[in-house]
C-alpha cells in the first residue's frame, strides 16, 4: 500500500496517452509512463502527474527503429567521399523513425583495430542526434588482430563485425574467413558477411570493359545473381565447418534466398538481412540515359521484379531477420561522389551505394503493413526487435517493456505523401526513391524519453545521441 501511494505521488517525465502499442508479438491499447529515460508504466488511464503529456489519439506507437547497416563518415580508398557524417546521418535517421544506428568502423589492411574504433568515436562524439553503436569491418587478419585485438574489442562492447568476400581493399579469402569464424565462435561474436564471388566479378568486369560495355547498366551485368548465390553457399559451408553462425547482409536474389532458407530448414544458424533497394528498385533503374543510372549503383545491384517477390516471401516466412537501409550515400553531382572518376568512366569506377536512412521505415510500413503484405508485429520484429537481439542491445532497445529505454515512434497512417529529396534531411543530392508514394510516416519520435522530432520539427541539438555498448547475442549460442 505504501509503495502504491508513493508511486502515485511520483512525478513522471512523460506520459503518452491512448497509445496503440505494438511490439514484435503483441498489439494492445494503454498509456505509457516514462521516467529517467525508461518506460516505467504500461497501463490504462495512468493518473499520475507528469511533466509532459502526449495524446497518441489511438495511433500506432512502435519501438524506435534500429538501423543495423549504414555507412557514415567512412574514409574511401578511391577518392570519393561519403556524403553523410554523423550529424547529418543521424538527423535523417531520426526524421525517419530510427532511434539507434549501427554504422561501421572500417579497418583497412594494416590498421590497428583499437585505433580505428577510437577514430570513429571521435567522429561521432557530440555529433549524433540519436543513439549509436558500432560494427567493425575486419579486413586484416594477422595473428595479433585475430588473437589479441579482436577478442579484446568483443569483450569491450563491439560484439559484431563484418567481413567481405569481394572488393580489393577489404576481401578475405576462404582460409582467412575460416580463421575469423573460428575466433568469432570462441568469443561469441556475430559475423556479418557480404557474399559475392570476387574472382567472378573481376572476370566479368574485364570481359565487359574489353567489349566497350562500360555504362552504369553493366554494373548489374557484372554482378549477376549466380555470383551472390555461389558466395552465399560457400560461406554457409564455411560456417558449418567452423560451427559459427553468420549473418548475410543485403541479400537480393532468389537463388541466395533459397540457399539461406535451405540451410535454416536444416537447422543451421544462418541469419539474413535485406534492404529497401531490393523491394522497391529493379536493375532497369541502372539503364538510363547519360550517367543517371549511377544513382542506383550498389552491390549487390537491384534485381528483377521476380526477385522482389522472393524478397517479400523471405520477409513473410522468416528467412530474413533484419531489414536495414545499407545507407551508403554519395553525391550524384560533384567530383567526389558517383562521378569521382568522371561520367565517362567504367561502371567499375562508380562508388557503390545508395542513401536510405530516412526512407527505410516509411517505405516498409506503407507497402508492407498498410498493404497487408506483413503484420505490424513482423515490421517491429525485423526493423527493431530482432536487430536489437542480434546486436546485443535487447531489451534496452527494440521493444516497449518496463525497464526498456523509452525509444518510441508515434506513426501517422492513412496519409498520401510523395517522397521528394528536397524534403529529406540527409546530406545527399538525390534519393533513389524519388516520387514513390507512401501512406505512413513518423509523426513523433522519442529517444530515451525525449521528444526529438514532432510534426516535422527537430526538438533537440546534436550531441544528444549516446554510444551504446553491445552485449553478447543469444543468437550465436
Amino acid at each position: 500500500l505504501i509503495y502504491n501511494i508513493l508511486n502515485l505521488l511520483q512525478m513522471l517525465d512523460l506520459i503518452i496517452k491512448n497509445a496503440k502499442v505494438c511490439t514484435s508479438s503483441d498489439v494492445f491499447v494503454c498509456d505509457i509512463g516514462v521516467q529517467n529515460k525508461e518506460i516505467v508504466l504500461l497501463e490504462k488511464n495512468i493518473n499520475q502527474k507528469s511533466k509532459e503529456i502526449l495524446d497518441a489519439d489511438g495511433k500506432y506507437v512502435l519501438p524506435g527503429g534500429i538501423d543495423g547497416h549504414c555507412h557514415l563518415d567512412q574514409p574511401m580508398k578511391d577518392g570519393s567521399v561519403i556524403a553523410d557524417n554523423f550529424e547529418s546521418g543521424t538527423k535523417s535517421a531520426a526524421f525517419g523513425g530510427t532511434t539507434t544506428v549501427i554504422p561501421f568502423a572500417v579497418q583497412y589492411k594494416g590498421d590497428n583495430l583499437r585505433k580505428v574504433i577510437q577514430d570513429y568515436h571521435k567522429k561521432a562524439e557530440g555529433q549524433c542526434y540519436i543513439d549509436y553503436a558500432f560494427h567493425t569491418i575486419i579486413s586484416d587478419v594477422s595473428n595479433k588482430i585475430l588473437h589479441q585485438e579482436l577478442p579484446a574489442i568483443i569483450k569491450d562492447g563491439y560484439s559484431h563485425f563484418k567481413i567481405y568476400m569481394t572488393y580489393d581493399d577489404l576481401k578475405l579469402n576462404d582460409r582467412e574467413i575460416l580463421d575469423v569464424l573460428s575466433i568469432a565462435g570462441k568469443e561469441k561474436a556475430v559475423v556479418m558477411v557480404h557474399a559475392e564471388n570476387h574472382e567472378c566479378i573481376m572476370w566479368l568486369t574485364e570481359k565487359l570493359e574489353s567489349e566497350g560495355k562500360i555504362s552504369p547498366k553493366y554494373h548489374a551485368v557484372s554482378r549477376p545473381d549466380i555470383i551472390e548465390a555461389e558466395a552465399t553457399n560457400r560461406a554457409i559451408s564455411l560456417s558449418r565447418l567452423t560451427k559459427t553462425p553468420v549473418l548475410f547482409v543485403h541479400i537480393s536474389s532468389k537463388e541466395a534466398i533459397e540457399a539461406i532458407r535451405n540451410a535454416q530448414t536444416k537447422g543451421f544458424k544462418i541469419l539474413a538481412e535485406t534492404c529497401p533497394q531490393y523491394l522497391f528498385l529493379t536493375k532497369d533503374k541502372l539503364d538510363q540515359k547519360d550517367f543517371e543510372g549511377a544513382k542506383y549503383v550498389c552491390s549487390p545491384p537491384p534485381r528483377t521484379k521476380e526477385d522482389q517477390i522472393e524478397v517479400w516471401k523471405g520477409i513473410q516466412n522468416g528467412t530474413f531477420d533484419v531489414f536495414s537501409s545499407d545507407h551508403c550515400p554519395f553525391f550524384y553531382e560533384g567530383k567526389k561522389g558517383k562521378d569521382v572518376k568522371g561520367k565517362n568512366a567504367s561502371f567499375s569506377k562508380i562508388p557503390n551505394g545508395c542513401p536510405g536512412l530516412e526512407t527505410r521505415l516509411p517505405l516498409l510500413f506503407s507497402d508492407g503493413v498498410m498493404n497487408k503484405k506483413i503484420s505490424i508485429n513482423k515490421f517491429v520484429e525485423i526493423t527493431s526487435a530482432k536487430p536489437a537481439k542480434i546486436y546485443g542491445l535487447y531489451p534496452r532497445k527494440g521493444t516497449i517493456a518496463i525497464g526498456s529505454d523509452a525509444d518510441l515512434v508515434i506513426w501517422e497512417t492513412g496519409i498520401n505523401k510523395t517522397i521528394k529529396n528536397k524534403d529529406l534531411h540527409h546530406n545527399v543530392d538525390y534519393t533513389p526513391y524519388e516520387n514513390i508514394k507512401v501512406s505512413a510516416w513518423p509523426k513523433t519520435v522519442i529517444c530515451r524519453g525525449n521528444i526529438i522530432v514532432n510534426d516535422g520539427k527537430l526538438n533537440i541539438s546534436k550531441g544528444f545521441g549516446e554510444f551504446q555498448k553491445s552485449g553478447i547475442s543469444e543468437y550465436v549460442y
